[in-house]
């Protein structure tokens, strides 16, 4: 493997949960649940949940119902957020080049590692690991291979063992043929039962497909993932983070409502977490969109670009607020609310025109950051702009 691209997938285990635990350490060793969706479903486990039989994505009455002497606690999504930053600006000092995949996965670039550290692969991956355990808190599996689907492949393996796993180039094939097709990353259910329609149930079976069958089936994507299955690095570890296109906040009220001042600030509280997490990224809003549904589920919405791109609360609550009038309804019952800010540009790229009054947008962002600082320090809601607290209708 010395003259091979070396990737290794960093997966935390049960990340949401790792996170309650973290916190309140008396949660550890027992069945724990995450709540998502307005504490609609199960978005993680512990392992005691997953051994008592609970399953991810399990609406929470039936989890209740089924599995009552489970825990199940509210998602804090700020907290995972802070945490998975943690983890990954740790991850960012053992390797120059660092893909982050989701909140809880990064690909890592190993090439070259295990002469800086005169440490095998495995090695250095169980020392990443004791870092961010010692000096975080979280647990996190690491598989290593030579391209990022075999890496996936390992990390999974690795939460089966000792939370680290290594497929060599001369294991693959072995390696292919104890792994079921639907085990693969980028392998859905719909293309699984295709491939089952043919016969082909393990990974080491899709390998052994002849090209041209493969790219009839199933486009270059097919093809692609039989070299990454064949340990020949195709999808590439993209260093650069990519802007989203949007930030969305929404949520449903606790109870129907026609109450003008609750729903009012619903959208403020929508805002306040919308532009914290603006200034969180280092971006600005160039436009925004409220969005109303009513009992009935009729869905209302309108947006506005803004005269200028900002991340300052007040500037997008004027706006919004304008726009609420356009569509509230009096009479009209509401299930929910929320907001999306769009057009989203970062802060250093912004030129300011002749027209805007430059020490005034700098005053803005000082005072941004003072209260994002009081937020951390203190924990949310401790400063807010434009509203008193959290919205909660009885």
């Amino acid at each position: 493997m010395t003259n091979l691209q070396i990737i290794a997938l960093m997966d935390c285990d049960s990340f949401f949960v790792s996170c309650e635990q973290l916190d309140n350490p008396s949660l550890l060793g027992k069945a724990v649940c995450v709540l998502g969706n307005n504490d609609g479903c199960i978005i993680s486990r512990s392992k005691e949940a997953k051994e008592m039989g609970v399953r991810m994505g399990m609406p929470h009455f039936m989890a209740k119902k089924e599995f009552p002497n489970a825990i199940y606690i509210s998602g804090r999504y700020q907290r995972y957020v802070e945490l998975s930053k943690r983890t990954i600006g740790l991850l960012s000092t053992f390797s120059p080049t660092i893909e982050q995949y989701s909140i809880d996965e990064a690909f890592i670039d190993f090439t070259g590692l295990r002469r800086l550290y005169r440490r095998s692969y495995i090695e250095i991956a169980k020392m990443i690991r004791e870092e961010i355990k010692t000096k975080i808190g979280i647990p996190v599996s690491i598989g290593i291979s030579t391209t990022k689907t075999l890496a996936k492949l390992a990390s999974h393996k690795a939460k089966q063992s000792s939370g680290t796993y290594i497929i060599g180039y001369r294991s693959i094939k072995k390696e292919l043929q104890n792994t079921k097709l639907s085990e693969i990353w980028g392998i859905g259910h719909n293309t699984n039962a295709l491939m089952e329609k043919f016969g082909i149930k393990t990974a080491y079976e899709f390998t052994s497909q002849n090209d041209e069958w493969l790219k009839a089936k199933l486009g270059i994507r097919g093809l692609q993932t039989k070299e990454e299955l064949l340990g020949n690095s195709i999808f590439k570890i993209n260093n650069i983070s990519t802007l989203p296109k949007s930030i969305q906040n929404t949520r449903s009220f606790a109870n129907f409502t026609t109450d003008k001042e609750y729903i009012k600030n619903s959208i403020i509280y929508h805002i306040n977490h919308s532009c914290e997490r603006l200034r969180e990224l280092g971006l600005k809003a160039g436009g925004i969109k409220i969005i109303l549904r009513s009992k009935d589920f009729k869905y209302f919405c309108e947006k506005q670009l803004l005269p200028s791109p900002s991340s300052w609360d007040s500037d997008l609550i004027n706006v919004a607020l304008t726009l609420f009038e356009k569509i509230y309804q009096k009479n009209t019952i509401y299930r929910s609310s929320g907001v999306v800010v769009e057009n989203l540009i970062r802060t250093q790229d912004i030129q300011l025109s002749l027209f805007e009054n430059i020490e005034k947008e700098n005053k803005k962002d000082k005072l941004c950051q003072s209260i994002d600082k009081l937020t951390k320090r203190y924990k949310k809601n401790i400063v807010k702009i434009g509203y008193s607290q959290s919205p909660k209708n009885n």
